[in-house]
C-alpha cells in the first residue's frame, strides 16, 4: 500500500515538475496545516550505517532521541533537490524546541562518493546540521531499496529521476510520516506529532 501510495504521489509530482520549488520560499506564508487525524504510520525505519560530508560514519540509531527528516537526493541535480533539502532546513528551523536533523542520503552512489560530500554540501549552502551521507554503491542502494525509494538512472547522463520524497522519523526511530512532496506546514506539524509518544 506504502508503495501504491509513493507512485501517486510520483504522479503527481512529475505533472507539477515544470513548477520547479524555489530554495527563498517564505514558510510562513505555506498555506494549509497537517489536518487532524492524519494517518500515522509508526513503522520501523530500516537500518542503514553510512558515512556523512565528514567522513564520518553515521547509524540511523546514532540519531534517535530525535526527530529526523529524511530524504533523498544527488549532487547534480540543479533545482529539485537542493531546494527541497533546503525547504526541509527552513522546517527545521521553525522547531528549535525539538531541533529535528535533516539528513539526505544520495541517490548517486557513483558520483557522490563520501569525498565529493562536502563540496556539494558547500555548493548548496547546507547548514552545518544538515547530514549528508553516501557510502558503497550497494549498500547505498540497498538503503534507497529498503526506504521504497522509486528511481531510475539514465545510463548515458547519470542523472536519476526520482519522486521528492521525505520521511519523518520519531525520536524511538519509527517512521511517524511519509509524503512526496510535502507541504512544509505539514512537515513542521509532522514533527511536531512525531515528537510525541504514540505507542
Amino acid at each position: 500500500a506504502g508503495a501504491i501510495a509513493f507512485e501517486a504521489g510520483w504522479v503527481a509530482w512529475r505533472v507539477l515538475e515544470t513548477l520547479a520549488p524555489r530554495a527563498d520560499f517564505d514558510l510562513a506564508a505555506a498555506p494549509g496545516r497537517l489536518p487532524e487525524g492524519y494517518l500515522r504510520l509508526n513503522r520501523a525505519a530500516p537500518p542503514f550505517t553510512l558515512t556523512s560530508q565528514q567522513g564520518a560514519a553515521l547509524r540511523l540509531e546514532d540519531l534517535r532521541g530525535r526527530v529526523v527528516l529524511l530524504t533523498f537526493a544527488f549532487g547534480h541535480c540543479a533545482q529539485i533537490c537542493p531546494a527541497t533539502v533546503k525547504r526541509l532546513e527552513a522546517v527545521a528551523r521553525e522547531l528549535p524546541e525539538l531541533a529535528p536533523r535533516v539528513v539526505v542520503i544520495t541517490l548517486d552512489a557513483w558520483r557522490d562518493t563520501p569525498g565529493t560530500l562536502s563540496a556539494i554540501a558547500e555548493r548548496w549552502a547546507l547548514e552545518p546540521q544538515t547530514v549528508l551521507l553516501s557510502g558503497d554503491v550497494r549498500a547505498v542502494n540497498a538503503t534507497l531499496d529498503a526506504y521504497e525509494v522509486a528511481r531510475q538512472r539514465d545510463e548515458r547522463t547519470g542523472d536519476i529521476d526520482h519522486p521528492p520524497l521525505v520521511y519523518v522519523i520519531d525520536p524511538q526511530g519509527r517512521i511517524a510520516f511519509a509524503y512526496v512532496s510535502p507541504a512544509p506546514r505539514w512537515l513542521v506539524d509532522a514533527a511536531r506529532r512525531a515528537a510525541l509518544s504514540d505507542s
